[in-house]
């Protein structure tokens, strides 16, 4: 490849072949490098080093969201530089943008965090559109924090260009008084000071050991479980989602990409192609088989929109109640992204689950094989020469149902969200305690007075309320941390952290200030949360609660302008995946 240039201050002139190549004339690219009157097109390109040769072949797109702001995504820039050379390599045409993140645990607790969710509309849409504006023939996506992932799949679903995603890969566990640590630790720890289980120096030093390098955080949080998502769909090839990101391994990974996004280019492979109904039921499966993240609920029903492919949230419940959980990671377990790789990453995980029928193995993948032929491919290792502490079979399962529940009932009538990091039958009934925003919650819980039996409830949060639906890892982390992981709830129609653990239940739907129920609790309502019988319901009556609902005064507006105005009038419903694409929202 000619393109990104090393700079020079000498002047050049650039020879002209004899013979120009000749481009496939289907392409989309040609729009803007073919023919006499697109000589000033080729022109801007030729400033940027690309050549005749480059010109003719198709153009692929590095949508790369590297930034300073995150260790999650600090290293990519090496990776798009490793799969530009992939493309190259085959014969591609590289062209790298940028497009923006947000680090969540940086916003973590803050009122930054209610740009998180906006970053994964942010980022589809400005992939697609510069791919639109330049005419772009594919796609590699790059993720690496939360969001990242979730936007870049929905982007290459909406432009249905030839596309392969790219994970930044998981970063090193630390290590702190002869354990593994990562960030979930450190976030509980604060609570642990508060309550006085532990002191700010060790705390302090937590800080320092928690996160060694680049990568994504190490459990199976939210990043984790939406690149074994990526897999599992289809998108991204097996075996991709767990070498670490600072790994000989990322790097052939991301080179990889490159001449597998070249193959889908050739043989015109598009994630319209490869996306069905089998693998939106593979994706939950894995996802729920592995205790992954809540937020996966959320950004799985987004990319099934975007992909015209009919889910609903029940779904995730049935599909849950019928999975074993076979994988125990962080946050539930202790162990992380890394340990997995260890013992074959994701791939071992699948072939568990399809040896017992709990996948469909005729799912097409990014490569052009299905699932089960793909699983042929790899190398991986016996199923009874894998010694690992953490991964269970699905005969002997960690537990016989997957870790997500949906819940509902008078409280939620359109589902809330839960993972069970604990005991599977939990059940609570206790007062709640209200609040109208997550810092008042946060005060409520840091100052000690929150007590056994307690329901927290954080309302005016949701996609619209917040608006952006902010995570709470920070309230959350600070009850376990305090040691109310089994006495204490909390329900919310925010989000949670993939980090989060305890009977927290979020997503409930509808959110407040659209007039759901939780709009009308009240201190001292007591709330039952039943996980057995999914059921998260207060007692009142439904006269009364029609009457505190005709009562609600929905809280003023409190952004006039910017995005947050602009997305939070966009969102659709938790339940329907907050999306704002209006070709796929369900709800006005």
């Amino acid at each position: 490849m000619s393109g990104k240039p090393e700079s020079t201050t000498e002047e050049a002139t650039p020879s002209v072949p004899e013979e120009k190549p000749e481009k496939d004339p289907d392409l989309r690219s040609t729009e803007v490098t073919e023919g006499p009157d697109r000589a000033p097109h080729r022109a801007m390109f030729r400033a940027m080093g690309y050549d005749d040769k480059d010109l003719s072949s198709p153009m692929v797109g590095v949508a790369n969201p590297a930034a300073d702001i995150t260790p999650c995504n600090v290293h990519l820039d090496d990776l798009a530089d490793a799969a530009t050379v992939g493309i190259d390599e085959e014969g591609g045409m590289p062209i790298e943008f940028g497009t923006v993140t947000v680090s969540d645990a940086i916003s973590m607790g803050t009122e930054g965090m209610k740009a998180s969710l906006i970053s994964r509309e942010v980022i589809a849409d400005s992939v697609e559109l510069v791919s639109f504006a330049e005419r772009m023939d594919a796609l590699v996506t790059i993720g690496g924090c939360d969001k990242n992932l979730p936007g870049m799949m929905m982007a290459a679903i909406r432009t249905d260009l030839p596309s392969v995603f790219l994970y930044g890969g998981s970063i090193m566990p630390g290590h702190h008084d002869g354990r593994e640590i990562t960030v979930q630790n450190v976030f509980e720890g604060v609570g642990s000071v508060a309550s006085g289980d532990m002191d700010e120096e060790e705390l302090y030093e937590m800080e320092h050991e928690a996160c060694p390098g680049a990568g994504s955080c190490g459990g199976m949080f939210t990043a984790n479980t939406m690149a074994s998502i990526s897999e599992t769909l289809g998108l991204a090839p097996l075996g991709s989602a767990s070498p670490l990101a600072e790994s000989e391994e990322r790097t052939e990974v991301a080179r990889e990409a490159g001449k597998v996004v070249l193959d889908a280019v050739e043989n015109d492979r598009r994630p319209s192609d490869i996306l069905s109904k089998e693998s939106f039921e593979n994706a939950i499966a894995v996802q729920v088989a592995m205790g992954g993240s809540t937020n996966a609920v959320l950004h799985v029903l987004a990319l099934a929109a975007e992909a015209g492919v009919d889910l609903s949230i029940e779904e995730f419940d049935e599909i849950s109640a019928r999975t074993p959980k076979i994988a125990n990671l962080q946050p539930g377990g202790s162990r992380v992204m890394k340990d997995l790789h260890e013992v074959g990453g994701v791939p071992v995980v699948i072939r568990r689950l399809l040896e017992g029928g709990y996948i469909h193995g005729d799912a097409m993948t990014v490569t052009g094989n299905t699932i089960a032929e793909e699983l042929e491919t790899l190398d991986l290792p016996d199923d009874e020469d894998i010694d690992a502490d953490f991964l269970y079979t699905v005969d002997e399962p960690y537990s016989e149902e997957g870790a997500i529940k949906i819940l509902t009932g008078n409280l939620a009538p359109d589902g809330g969200v839960l993972k069970v990091t604990g005991e599977e039958g939990f059940h609570h009934e206790g007062p709640a305690r209200v609040f109208d925003k997550e810092e008042d919650a946060m005060a409520y819980v840091q100052g000690g007075e929150i007590e056994s039996g307690d329901v927290i409830v954080i309302r005016n949060e949701g996609p619209r309320g917040g608006p952006g639906m902010r995570e709470m890892l920070g309230v959350t982390a600070a009850v376990v941390g305090q040691g109310h992981e089994d006495d204490v709830a909390l329900l919310t129609d925010g989000r949670f952290s993939g980090a989060t653990r305890g009977p927290m239940i979020g997503h409930v739907a509808p959110e407040s200030v659209v007039g759901g129920p939780i709009a009308a609790l009240e201190d001292g309502d007591t709330v039952t949360v039943d996980v057995r019988e999914r059921e998260l319901s207060v007692d009142v009556s439904e006269e009364e609660l029609e009457a505190r609902l005709d009562d609600y005064e929905r809280p003023e507006i409190q952004y006039e302008g910017g995005f947050l105005r602009k997305y939070g009038d966009m969102f659709d419903s938790a339940a329907n995946g907050a999306v704002t694409n209006p070709a796929v929202k369900r709800d006005d």
